[in-house]
């Protein structure tokens, strides 16, 4: 059944195919259903595959279809390459992937540009899947650069409002810094090794010298940070929240930003021999990233971008566990986090929904009566990324504390403990969402007044009138786009509006990411000797050559950290009932907690836009006019004086014989004249 897994990324190019040539025919919501049964049957194709590994004899199935670039001694050919990690990557990739797309059928419902938003899922689903099953890094940039391709299409694809338009550029411009990282590791790692096939490079790896295994490493490790969003290359995913929901859902939750994890524990022969102040640096940039998206989202008022700065601070968490060589730890969280973050985001999708798209939770509250399922399946979601025992984030992001802990020395525990105030911040922020949200008085009716003072600078800049915004962009090229306000007032909620629950295509999908957030924890537990640890067992063979760290603690010490971890998430949550559920008064107290420095991200997103719209504009400005003058002067002078010389050579070849023969007579008499003068002075 293996021999099947040409099978899973073709459905969805299938898909594709159909959508381009009868989208436009097909509309509302046929187009939807069609792209909607293709990746679902991928997602069949996938479990029926990986049966087939399961039971197979071979832990690795290597399949070519075609050469695809034939260049001397130099081929790369088209083919997948199956194993246990991509075998698991596929199965949540495609699962994931159909629900999304059985939730845009109501989500999308009567946008004009209906088919198209399933043809770019269908062409992001593909890419995805070539990602994760290249049987070479040349397949797998494929993938790379398809999903930064379709996330360009599908951040803009409201493209009419001019944030949107922006934030798509943004990502896509972001992404290519880490995208040169990508190459120059492929080129180092060709150079070095001879080859780009997977099968050939892991094996070989472990013989590398430990220099170069340390360039190639740091160069995987730029592309990864571009990918999945890590200090400093975050940027571009909360402004990625322009997208629809359903895209902000599979960008950030299952699939795009989780493939520099994936590219890291696929490297980790290479992770191995690199020297190790490399997993070092991606531990603790893994570990502050964590820290710093959770302050950020601390203070964040729009719903969709407290989620975006919580997926960029759990994607941190995997690269902690990369770094700690915990492999199958970073990919178990990836999982847990695949099912909490979906739900939250399509959950928050049903809210902006049945809320006329509004994002601003200070314009919500008790929506638990009027959307009991979507907030049911929220709520486990929240358990599960605040680390609520047995939801499954829990096992997840203790595992990968455990592992620092067990890591020991100074850094060990500093990374401990930085991981677990993070995660009592997590629970802190994503319970203050829930509180102000599902719970509390209904504040729809009424436009709020400032909540204090200390406003964001992005509110500052979108109430004030043209003239003083026309005033500071003069000043600030650009500032417009780095202040895009969060917020988006929604002119049709007034006193008499009440929300609604979404329809089925959108609940069904809630239950189920709902249901697997919390019992999907239980593929990997931490009892009994590692005898549950199913995951783990079932990824060994992948981490074998990549020096897997060993969890080598007693069982009452491994009970004592799940418990510290459990309390820490528990306080996060009771800190927060106590602001923002138990009294108005106390809620005016939790305003202190979102000062302007976290509401604006600690102003890194705006020195970067001040820079390009300042000294940046002048230093490309400069290059131009060198590129323009200089060098293109340089060209353009060559091909001046090249005609001009040609026109007065042009004048000898007249084409008149008498010329000719008059030219050959004066040449004949200068001839003899040299000739006399050399006898005569002889």
């Amino acid at each position: 059944m293996v021999e099947l897994v040409w099978l899973i990324p073709a459905l969805p190019l299938a898909g594709f195919v159909l959508l381009w040539i009868f989208g436009s025919r097909m509309g509302d919501p046929w187009a939807g259903w069609l792209g909607t049964i293709m990746v679902t049957a991928s997602f069949v194709a996938a479990v029926v595959v990986f049966a087939g590994l399961v039971k197979g004899p071979e832990q690795v199935y290597d399949q070519s279809l075609f050469t695809w670039i034939p260049a001397g001694s130099f081929s790369v050919d088209l083919g997948f390459y199956l194993d246990h990690l991509s075998g698991t990557m596929m199965l949540f990739i495609t699962g994931i992937g159909a629900l999304i797309n059985l939730y845009s059928i109501g989500y999308m419902r009567g946008d004009p540009r209906f088919p198209k938003f399933f043809l770019y899922l269908n062409l992001f689903v593909l890419s995805m899947l070539m990602l994760v099953l290249g049987n070479n890094f040349v397949v797998t940039f494929l993938g790379w650069e398809g999903v930064g391709t379709c996330s360009y299409f599908l951040i803009s694809f409201w493209f009419e409002k001019p944030a949107n338009a922006s934030a798509g550029k943004k990502a896509f411009v972001t992404n290519r810094v880490g995208d040169w990282g990508f190459m120059i590791a492929m080129f180092a790692t060709f150079i070095t090794l001879g080859s780009l096939n997977f099968a050939k490079v892991l094996p070989l790896s472990p013989g590398l010298a430990t220099g170069t295994a340390t360039f190639i490493a740091l160069m995987f490790f730029v592309g990864a940070v571009g990918k999945s969003a890590q200090i400093p290359l975050y940027i571009w995913l909360p402004d990625a929240m322009a997208g629809p929901t359903p895209v902000s859902a599979l960008i950030h939750a299952a699939t795009m930003v989780t493939a520099g994890v994936y590219l890291m524990c696929r490297i980790n022969p290479i992770l191995a021999v690199a020297d190790p102040n490399v997993s070092w640096l991606i531990a603790w940039v893994g570990v502050i990233t964590a820290l710093i998206a959770a302050c950020i989202a601390m203070a964040q008022m729009d719903i969709k971008k407290v989620l975006a700065f919580s997926t960029v601070s759990q994607l941190g968490y995997m690269f902690l566990a990369v770094g700690l060589h915990a492999y199958w730890a970073a990919i178990f969280h990836m999982i847990t986090h695949a099912f909490f973050k979906a739900t939250m985001f399509l959950g928050s999708g049903s809210v902006i929904h049945g809320m006329h798209d509004e994002q601003d939770m200070r314009r919500m509250g008790a929506l638990k009566k009027y959307m009991p399922i979507t907030c049911y399946a929220f709520i486990a979601g929240w358990l599960a990324i605040s680390g609520i025992p047995p939801f499954s984030g829990f096992w997840s992001k203790d595992e990968i504390l455990s592992y620092a802990f067990s890591a020991g020395g100074v850094q060990g525990y500093a990374l401990y403990a930085i991981g677990l105030f993070t995660a009592l911040l997590t629970a802190f922020y994503m319970s203050r969402l829930v509180f102000r949200t599902f719970y509390g008085q209904e504040k729809w009716p009424v436009v709020p007044a400032p909540e204090h003072e200390d406003q964001p600078l992005a509110e500052a800049f979108a109430a004030a009138d043209e003239e003083t915004q026309a005033a500071a962009i003069a000043l600030v090229p650009d500032l417009d786009l780095a202040f895009q306000p969060e917020p988006r007032h929604s002119t049709e909620i007034g006193p008499d509006y009440h929300p609604h629950e979404s329809p089925w295509t959108m609940t069904l999908p809630l239950i189920v990411l709902g249901t697997l957030s919390v019992v999907g924890g239980f593929i990997s537990l931490p009892f009994n000797n590692g005898q549950y640890e199913f995951l783990e067992h079932w990824l060994e063979p992948v981490f074998e050559l990549g020096a897997p760290a060993v969890l080598d603690m007693s069982n009452g010490l491994t009970l004592a950290l799940l418990c510290v971890g459990a309390l820490t998430g528990l306080a996060g949550i009771a800190f927060a009932y106590s602001l923002w559920h138990a009294s108005p008064e106390r809620a005016k107290a939790g305003t202190k907690l979102e000062p302007a420095l976290f509401g604006n991200g600690f102003f890194y997103d705006l020195t970067i836009a001040r820079f390009m719209g300042g000294p940046g504009r002048a230093f490309a400005n400069g290059l131009a006019w060198f590129d323009r003058t200089v060098i293109d002067g340089a060209v353009v002078g060559i091909g001046v004086v090249t005609v001009q010389s040609g026109a007065i050579v042009r004048r000898v070849q007249s084409g008149y014989v008498r010329r000719y023969a008059l030219g050959l007579a004066l040449g004949t008499v200068v001839l003899l004249g040299f000739l006399v003068t050399r006898v005569l002075a002889t």
